[in-house]
């Protein structure tokens, strides 16, 4: 997610950061740079051409040029302007209303619309709600079927409509259904078309005024880029949009559309979907995802993610035996592994995490698969206790023997090996407190504030 944008961005932080005094050309010359990025990052003109003259502003200011880190300084105004850009805050959804609140699903097919409702009851069910969804796409053959089919799966109820009703007739069953059923949030997926027209607005709109919905969700496909602005600015238009949902975040290095749809709306982004996996819907934080952006990552958003699906007692013995000195082995690797596919694999924590950990995270794995993670356990599985807590006992005839029980070749038994070095060489730093001496370092560069916290 955004990949190409952070990389550019941090090397013009880089060079602010050499920088002993700030003169208006080299301001110039970082914003040009800037303004190169977000082009390149898909980021709409209109949207370019008012954040740079706003950064530069104040980046050319008395507060700015007299301040004794003048560098850091101007890092600062970048990452607050990003964040105004997006947003300021996380707004949530709004169901402060008479049983059943209503949220709308809008967009064009193929941008995740019905994954996304899906999604979305799921976090509402988690807080103690009484979630149903229901489907008005009747056009697009087994939409119903596949709302029906992730409901069944997050043991959600979903309102029994076909393809052979009016959109119009499904809605009124489905609200008199979840009145008589007491629930207290109805989430109606509507249909998606493959270019915006006259026939699906006025059918939506119609269904606005029937619902008469608390929410209305607009849902994006965020790998569109320009296109997604386009269609962001069509359904503003036509419907009373009261958010927007991102989706395919971890699919798109450029991920420009962040940065633009708010603007263009003038409505906040409220969740980002960031994988395939019903668990995959993130709420949006515009300050979190700045720090990203800037390459500090996001530690509030890898705390709540770690609460959310890592066992913390197995977590709190591996830190308590790096923080006692005692040494880091296969069996915690392990451990480790199996703690990281269930918060999404690889990828998913490495865009969490500072660019200085990332990077040196990328060592250790590179691929962000299941299966990677699973081969990882099945040669560790493959070992002697013995061998677990003494890798380096491992010579060539145990890596054969470790490859064949594996089903595995012996290069992939030294990568492992070599992966589990780098990760001792982290583990280590933890435990002399390389990790609070990083977080104070990244606080620095943003005036003393960790990204997502003011």
């Amino acid at each position: 997610m955004l990949e190409n944008l952070t990389g550019r961005l941090q090397g013009v932080i880089k060079n602010l950061r050499g920088q002993a005094r700030l003169t208006e050309d080299n301001i110039s010359d970082a914003m040009r740079e800037v303004r190169m990025a977000l082009l390149e990052a898909d980021v709409a003109l209109p949207v370019v051409k008012e954040f740079i003259a706003k950064v530069k502003e104040r980046a050319q200011g008395k507060e700015v040029l007299q301040s004794l880190t003048p560098g850091q300084a101007v890092i600062e105004v970048v990452n607050d302007e990003l964040t105004a850009l997006m947003g300021k805050a996380n707004v949530g959804l709004n169901l402060a209303a008479v049983p059943p609140a209503i949220i709308l699903m809008s967009g064009l097919q193929g941008s995740g619309k019905t994954t996304t409702s899906a999604k979305l009851a799921k976090l509402i069910k988690e807080q103690k709600k009484k979630v149903l969804l229901a489907s008005a796409d009747v056009y697009r053959p087994a939409a119903i079927t596949q709302l029906q089919t992730l409901a069944k799966q997050l043991d959600i109820d979903c309102f029994d409509s076909n393809a052979n009703q009016k959109p119009s007739d499904i809605a009124s069953a489905a609200l008199d259904f979840a009145k008589k059923g007491y629930y207290d949030v109805l989430i109606f997926d509507t249909a998606g078309r493959l270019g915006i027209d006259e026939a699906m607005m006025a059918e939506i709109k119609a269904l606005h005024t029937q619902l008469n919905p608390i929410e209305t969700l607009f849902v994006v496909d965020a790998m569109q880029g320009q296109d997604a602005v386009n269609t962001a600015k069509a359904f503003g238009d036509a419907l009373p949009l009261t958010g927007v949902v991102l989706t395919k975040l971890d699919g798109d290095s450029r991920g420009g559309a962040a940065l633009s749809v708010r603007h263009v709306t003038g409505q906040p982004i409220k969740f980002i979907g960031v994988s395939e996996k019903v668990d995959g819907l993130e709420p949006f934080h515009p300050d979190r995802m700045a720090g990203r952006i800037l390459g500090m990552g996001d530690v509030l958003g890898l705390i709540e993610q770690a609460h959310k699906n890592v066992d913390m007692v197995e977590a709190q013995k591996v830190a308590d035996k790096i923080k006692s000195g005692s040494k880091f082995d296969l069996e915690d690797f392990k451990s480790q592994m199996g703690q990281m596919r269930k918060m999404g694999g690889m990828s998913a924590f490495m865009d969490k995490m500072p660019a200085q950990m990332a990077n040196m995270a990328a060592k250790v794995n590179n691929e962000d698969s299941d299966k990677a993670l699973r081969r990882i356990e099945g040669i560790i599985n493959s070992m002697t206790p013995l061998e677990r807590r003494k890798p380096e006992l491992i010579k060539a005839t145990r890596k054969k023997r470790i490859a064949d029980g594996s089903g595995v070749q012996v290069q992939e038994v030294n990568r492992l090996l070599k992966q589990f070095e780098e990760t001792q060489k982290m583990m280590k730093m933890f435990s002399k407190g390389g990790m609070a001496k990083m977080m104070r370092g990244m606080g620095g560069m943003i005036g003393g504030k960790l990204p997502g916290m003011r």
